[in-house]
């Protein structure tokens, strides 16, 4: 057996990567529950076997250290030196400046299952309410067509995009799924995910609606 120890003083937070595999789908496995769970919290827990235990809903120690090793091998999760609050303020005031983050022309959107934007930051509003539409409309044909994607084809990912002809994204959709509530982030240009403001941005919104 395995011996694990743990770093004494850290505080633990999802790195871009564990933000997106918590969101990006409706599959609860594991280490998505745990990654989740982080993500519910007002502020970064201590790491010790106890934080451990109430987030991974395990008693054995020895469990939870896998699923920690498991989650750190695959670069889901870091150690932070501070306590780290989660983001502040009016979700309309603080999503505008993390979105913009994100995307490589600082043209993004969120839209919700509905296909209505709850904030654009770039887009002309014409173009922002045509394209949480569209947002819509592509999640109704993913849907339909899941089973052949998944299923038939291994294709795990629920984003789809407008490509050009190297296969670079014109303009993508990439669905976040919080709680019970399915919102879609759409990009022009290239994602740029691996920032700490996607982070952010996850926490944010499962503050918002996944703690309801």
């Amino acid at each position: 057996m395995n011996a694990y120890s743990l770093t004494e003083g850290l505080y633990l937070y999802p790195t871009p990567a564990g933000a997106y595999y918590a969101a990006c789908s409706v599959e609860t496995d594991k280490p998505r529950q745990f990654l989740r769970a982080l993500l519910k919290q007002q502020q970064t827990c201590a790491l010790n076997v106890a934080n451990l235990q109430q987030l991974m809903g395990q008693d054995e120690e020895q469990k939870c250290m896998e699923l920690l090793h498991h989650c750190q091998k695959l670069g889901w999760v870091q150690g932070l030196d501070a306590v780290l609050e989660y983001p502040q303020g009016a979700l309309e005031a603080i999503l505008p400046e993390l979105l913009s983050k994100i995307s490589e022309h600082g043209k993004v959107l969120l839209a919700d299952s509905q296909g209505f934007y709850l904030v654009s930051n770039g887009f002309p509003h014409e173009v922002a309410e045509e394209l949480s539409a569209l947002s819509a409309e592509i999640a109704t044909v993913h849907e339909r067509r899941s089973g052949l994607l998944m299923n038939n084809m291994g294709l795990a990912s629920h984003a789809w995009a407008v490509i050009d002809a190297t296969g670079n994204s014109q303009v993508g959709f990439w669905p976040l799924f919080i709680g019970n509530n399915r919102f879609v982030v759409a990009i022009s240009g290239i994602p740029h995910f691996n920032q700490p403001e996607f982070v952010s941005l996850v926490w944010a919104l499962s503050i918002r609606y996944a703690t309801k």
